[in-house]
């Protein structure tokens, strides 16, 4: 998160007013099967402790969503309730009654950065709000938006759906902040408002804050220009999504990445604008001395994304029944997966195929349903975990709600996915916790080459946090040990600021990142302030198309930061020399020591020199504060430092 320097490319808006056979395991098995798995997954002990607290913790489940219910102690039920925290609106409610709700939420959520509180805000397939009377509301801090059709057109919203800045001070009004809120699969004529708000939707976001899966017929800005400046927002995540009748107003967005949507236009770059698969994109301009006074745009752009598989969705059918929706694989693509008159690809689930999961589920029940083959469809709420959820089977979903955050509270790894394909991870926050654990999440064995070029593990909006809501403490966050997986859209945040930050000595995280799958792909990676180095690619054939990382803010001197005797501090993203091949696209390093001393920073990536290690478009950026950054990669590229900030451009290396 960017607190600091800036710089706006433009004037302020004049007037702006396949599938694989199922191989899960399923519940009409041998009972000695299941048995042995719950064994395997749960222990004894704990498995005897989901018998005792069977009935207490199991999902009340409604007619229309009932699953199976096995008649065995410590069986969950599946197909239940989505609970108390997930608010659904049909058309026929009066628009008064939706209104005053999200208005009340809104007061709520938009200041509560660090609240326990979770929500799905869900509308059922119809139109909300006229012309004459739109339908006008905030989006705040954990609050997932999203339109229950099968295509985004099934729910319409006349009006718009807004975050703006918050303000601090006079003139001190920024959007740096705004975080862990998205909104999907739905249809936004915008409408309302007026003055400088006037027909406009606003989405001044920073990391953490997707827009998937919708269609935006109107003026939209991706910065507040409306009350106060400087108005500093500080990156982004579009996928899959329509824009049309006007233009997508950048602004001050150092950094954004557009995949696989329809343009109607886009104003100006900061540092780093990036689009993969956009029909309407900027052309490539990207040069030496983007991002400076006279300088060509950032912009990255390539015709089509190599592999994407869009996230998994809740709909409801035409019997009114909850279901998921689950994308399929696309390769070379280009534009949004869906049309007016198309249909997205991909395969319907029952919701009677989900075990969903409340606050007061615990360990055992989880990872039992997931040994019988049931998927997870996590409920908002805050969940402790204090042992290990194992997702054993092929093609198992886990699909949160209303951001979701889990935190281990015993030392251990909070989630691993054994080494099959087809998994599929949504809408969940992973806090570290009290006692070190050694990773977050893990997915796929280590040293156990197993490809899924047709079923790949997909990670979507998972966001990593190392204290800010709670002080805590991992060795590395996310470790990616699954051969041809996909990340989409994550964040992994050593926190600058709440809870346990501020000092080097609080919060501990070694690594943000470590990938030792072969030919994975990852598009919008964010990865900041982590002590050591930031991310690991020990994998063959990577690809990342938009990098985005701050270094640690409050390194104390330069002999507490050293990647060895002769190298100052940790490169931001580093390749082994036994790395062989990997393309980079549109990936940014910046740094901001703000303890006073000369703190050093030899080189923000660091890669072998090998024909098939490619990196295009790179820069540095001194933020503010002390020292620096020596070079962009392996030497080559100007410093940044208070003498010239930057940005520092490397268009190709070698």
């Amino acid at each position: 998160m960017i607190r600091s320097r800036w710089r706006v490319g433009m004037a302020k808006p004049a007037g702006a007013s396949r599938q694989r056979p199922d191989l899960r395991l399923r519940p009409r098995r041998a009972a000695a099967v299941v048995v042995a798995a719950l064994a395997l997954v749960a222990g004894s002990a704990a498995t005897a402790g989901a018998a005792s607290a069977a009935t207490a913790g199991r999902n009340t489940a409604s007619p229309s969503t009932a699953g199976h219910d096995f008649g065995l102690p410590g069986l969950p039920k599946t197909g239940g309730s989505l609970g108390p925290n997930v608010i659904v609106f049909t058309p026929d409610l009066p628009q008064t009654q939706i209104q005053a709700t999200l208005d009340n939420l809104a007061n709520q959520q938009v200041p509560n950065q660090f609240g326990s509180q979770r929500y799905a805000v869900l509308f059922s397939p119809g139109t909300y709000g006229s012309s004459a009377d739109p339908l006008v509301f905030q989006v705040g801090f954990y609050t997932s938006v999203a339109g229950l059709g099968i295509n985004p057109g099934d729910t319409v919203i006349n009006g718009s759906i807004d975050v703006y800045n918050q303000c601090f001070a006079p003139d001190n009004c920024v959007a740096l902040d705004n975080f862990w809120r998205s909104v999907s699969n739905l249809t936004i004529n915008v409408a309302g408002q007026s003055g400088c708000k006037g027909n406009t939707e606003f989405w001044a976001v920073s990391q953490a804050a997707p827009l998937r899966r919708v269609h935006v017929n109107g003026l939209v800005s991706l910065m507040d220009y409306c009350d106060g400046s400087p108005d500093y927002a500080s990156g982004g995540f579009i996928a899959d999504s329509q824009f049309t009748g006007s233009t997508v107003i950048n602004g001050s967005q150092q950094q954004y990445i557009t995949r696989n949507s329809a343009l109607d236009g886009w104003t100006n770059g900061v540092w780093n604008q990036v689009f993969c698969g956009d029909s309407g994109a900027p052309a490539q301009s990207f040069a030496s001395n983007s991002g400076l006074s006279g300088g060509p745009a950032p912009y990255t752009t390539l015709a089509t994304c190599p592999v994407t598989q869009e996230e998994p969705y809740l709909y409801l059918d035409s019997a009114g029944k909850y279901r998921v929706f689950v994308p399929s694989v696309q390769r070379s693509s280009n534009g949004p997966t869906w049309s007016a008159t198309t249909q997205t690809a991909g395969t319907s689930l029952s919701l009677n195929s989900f075990y969903v999961v409340n606050p007061s589920s615990t360990v055992a029940q989880i990872n039992t349903a997931l040994a019988l083959g049931d998927n997870l469809l996590f409920t908002p709420g805050v969940y402790n975990i204090p042992r290990t959820i194992h997702v054993l089977w092929p093609n198992t979903k886990i699909i949160g709600l209303g951001f979701p955050t889990l935190i281990p509270t015993s030392g251990n790894v909070t989630m691993d996915v054994s080494g099959v394909g087809g998994v599929n991870l949504s809408g969940l926050i992973f806090d570290a916790g009290p006692v070190k654990s050694p990773s977050l999440l893990t997915v796929g064995w280590k040293g156990f080459p197993l490809s899924h070029s047709a079923d790949p593990v997909t990670v979507d909006d998972v966001f990593f946090r190392v204290g800010g809501e709670q002080a805590g403490s991992v060795k590395d966050a996310f470790v990616d040990n699954s051969d041809n997986s996909i990340i989409d859209d994550v964040w992994i945040w050593r926190a600058d600021h709440g809870a346990g930050a501020g000092t080097w000595t609080g919060d501990q995280g070694d690594t943000g990142l470590i990938v030792n799958g072969d030919h994975v792909t990852a598009y919008g990676l964010a990865v900041e302030h982590f002590q050591k180095t930031e991310t690991v690619w020990n994998g063959q054939g990577g690809t990342v198309i938009f990098f985005q990382n701050e270094n640690p803010y409050e390194v104390p001197d330069q002999a507490s930061w050293m990647a060895s005797a002769t190298q100052k501090g940790y490169p931001a993203f580093y390749l082994p020399n036994r790395v062989t091949s990997f393309q980079g696209y549109g990936m940014g390093s910046y740094s901001f020591f703000n303890q006073g001393a000369d703190i050093e920073n030899a080189m923000a990536f660091q890669a072998p020199n090998a024909l098939g290690v490619q990196f295009h478009d790179i820069l540095t950026v001194f933020l503010n504060g002390s020292g620096g950054i020596q070079s962009v990669i392996n030497g080559t590229g100007a410093a940044v430092n208070s003498s010239f900030g930057g940005p520092s451009d490397v268009v190709s290396y070698p």
